[in-house]
């Protein structure tokens, strides 16, 4: 297929590698140019009964006195078919490296596979497009986010102290649970899969089975804990607290087993190396240090920073880790010969928060002034021509305020944001031929859209996948066994490598009740609460996308002031 030539005066940046960059051909009359399927594909045709079904069930509610609601589009990111495609091509390729070249044209988007596919083409991996805002009908900050480790779902804690739970396919509502009293500040799954531990504003710890049974809880310390990491083995946790201590505790007796002092001011965040016994944790006092979590020593301490550490995390092959700094700064430090790798200024204020990409040597960064910048640490170093590293993809204006976490899909190819405007955002990589690239420009600001179906108080309560699970199942409905992964985990992934992609369940998973065992309330039951199926592929593409909700501006007073994060005039800006 002919490509057109890009010119070199274009302001738009070049994602692919040198050596895929389109050339001059030698003999343009012999050049082979598409005649069938340039136009993009077109939307099944409606089905005459299912038109009938849906005109019955607004007669119906009409006459029940209930107010109509239109069916809307639901947006929908579907891997299967790239893994599917995946596994098929390693079995039927000609060698080891072979993958199907890819055009910028949208017969092409089938033949996009998933990241692992490309290990040394980092722009697989640059989730830039816009898919979906979710928002509960309590508005409040949320704190942190991360996905279900068989990448299914996405759970998000809030300053409310709830638990909400997103579908990760079509981004919906899918159920609400009040996990604690107060905002919820960290938590971590185990890299089992088959525990949650979380931990509030008021030091209290708590343990969750995966279908949100609250094990037990306690007061681990005395101010508010800021971050939570788990050892390689599962058998151990630590945690940060703005007391000035980190303490490492006994994952099976919920037991303190030492306290590390060190730092002159609240910690915020520490993060257990992927596979040694490292600490490495970030405080108000601009200091990076290293710790033995054996014998509880300070084994180094960087003081490049100038102001409060606000974020850290390791690179997927432990030989790198990333802070994220209130000077407006994201530094790279390599463990292996303890220097500073990189430096990265792009950011217009205090960097919140940092993750790595799952495959690619890729860092992304989240600011107080709403922006997401990916940063390729995959390229060459700063040259004196060049001194400082530039993003390689700018989303400037991803959210209104502050984004205090992120986190990759487990495969790489989805990303969510979690703000301080109430919000939680996915993104998703740029397809081929996709005339509504955001890329270019730094990225235009998503629409003020709030999608808030299946949480109103009239709805039935109904959560996809309740009928399925089992007592050997992710996700199962038996809450009397502690239930995992077992060796379908994505833990173990080979960083910036080709490894093979893993498993997937073949069912759809939900959700139980939770129980407080540890908080002497009695049980708190889980509000589950969904508008009903999810609608057709037909009824997803003809309906109305123009009614999928109010602009959330209109929302931002809302909320009742259920948590710290709350202010009568919008979001505060401040998190502690």
């Amino acid at each position: 297929m002919a490509l057109p030539m890009l010119s070199t005066d274009t302001s738009i940046p070049i994602l692919l590698p040198s050596s895929s960059i389109p050339r001059p051909p030698l003999h343009p009359h012999l050049e082979w140019t598409p005649k069938r399927y340039l136009s993009d594909p077109q939307p099944p045709p409606m089905d005459d009964a299912r038109v009938l079904e849906q005109e019955m069930a607004a007669a119906r509610q009409l006459q029940d006195g209930k107010a109509v609601k239109k069916t809307r589009p639901r947006r929908t990111v579907d891997f299967n078919a790239g893994m599917g495609r995946w596994n098929l091509l390693r079995k039927h390729r000609p060698n080891s490296t072979y993958v199907p070249s890819m055009r910028p044209a949208p017969p092409f988007i089938i033949d996009l596979l998933p990241p692992i596919a490309y290990p040394g083409n980092s722009s697989t991996s640059l989730c830039t497009k816009f898919i979906h805002t979710s928002t509960n009908k309590i508005r409040c900050p949320v704190n942190v986010v991360t996905w279900t480790p068989e990448g299914r779902r996405v759970l998000t804690g809030s300053t409310s102290g709830e638990f909400t739970l997103w579908n990760g396919l079509t981004f919906n509502f899918e159920t609400i649970l009040q996990a604690h009293d107060s905002a919820v500040r960290a938590f971590q799954f185990t890299h089992s899969g088959s525990f949650l531990a979380s931990a509030d504003q008021n030091g209290i710890i708590k343990y969750f089975q995966p279908n949100m049974n609250n094990l037990t809880a306690w007061a681990g310390h005395r101010e508010a804990i800021r971050g939570l990491s788990f050892s390689p083995d599962d058998r151990r946790f630590a945690t940060a607290s703005d007391d000035s201590t980190i303490r490492i505790w006994s994952f099976e007796e919920s037991r303190e087993e030492s306290v590390l002092t060190g730092h002159g001011w609240d910690v915020k965040c520490v993060e257990w190396h992927p596979s040694k016994g490292l600490l490495v944790s970030g405080s108000k006092d601009n200091q990076i240090k290293f710790w033995d979590p054996r014998t509880g020593a300070v084994l180094s301490t960087l003081h490049q920073h100038k102001n409060t550490i606000q974020g850290l995390a390791w690179s997927p092959n432990g030989n790198l880790v990333a802070s994220a700094s209130r000077d407006q700064t994201v530094r790279v430090f390599d463990i292996r010969a303890m220097k500073e790798f990189r430096v990265l200024r792009g950011h217009k204020k205090e960097v919140c928060s940092v993750t790595w990409h799952p495959v690619h040597p890729i860092l992304v960064s989240g600011g107080s002034e709403g922006a997401v910048l990916h940063w390729d640490l995959g390229g060459p170093e700063p040259t004196t021509l060049q001194p400082v590293t530039q993003p390689r993809a700018t989303l400037s204006q991803a959210h209104d305020s502050n984004i205090w976490s992120m986190a990759f899909h487990p495969m790489g190819h989805l990303f969510a944001t979690a703000s301080n405007d109430h919000t939680t955002r996915f993104w998703s990589r740029e397809r081929p031929g996709d005339a509504t690239s955001v890329f270019s420009g730094g990225g235009e600001k998503p629409p003020e859209i709030t999608d808030m179906s299946g949480q109103d108080d009239e709805d039935d309560a109904m959560v996809p996948g309740f009928s399925y699970g089992g007592t050997n199942k992710w996700w199962g409905k038996d809450e009397d066994t502690a239930v995992g992964l077992g060796d379908n985990s994505y833990t173990q992934r080979a960083p910036f490598s080709g490894d093979d992609p893993v498993g997937l369940d073949e069912f759809i998973p939900g959700f139980g009740t939770a129980d407080n065992f540890g908080g002497g309330a009695g049980p708190s039951p889980v509000a589950p609460k969904q508008s009903g199926p999810l609608p057709g592929q037909e009824e997803m593409w003809t309906a109305d996308s123009s009614s999928r909700g109010e602009e959330w501006g209109n929302r931002r007073g809302g909320w009742a002031g259920r948590g710290r994060g709350y202010h009568p005039n919008g979001p505060r800006r401040g998190r502690y």
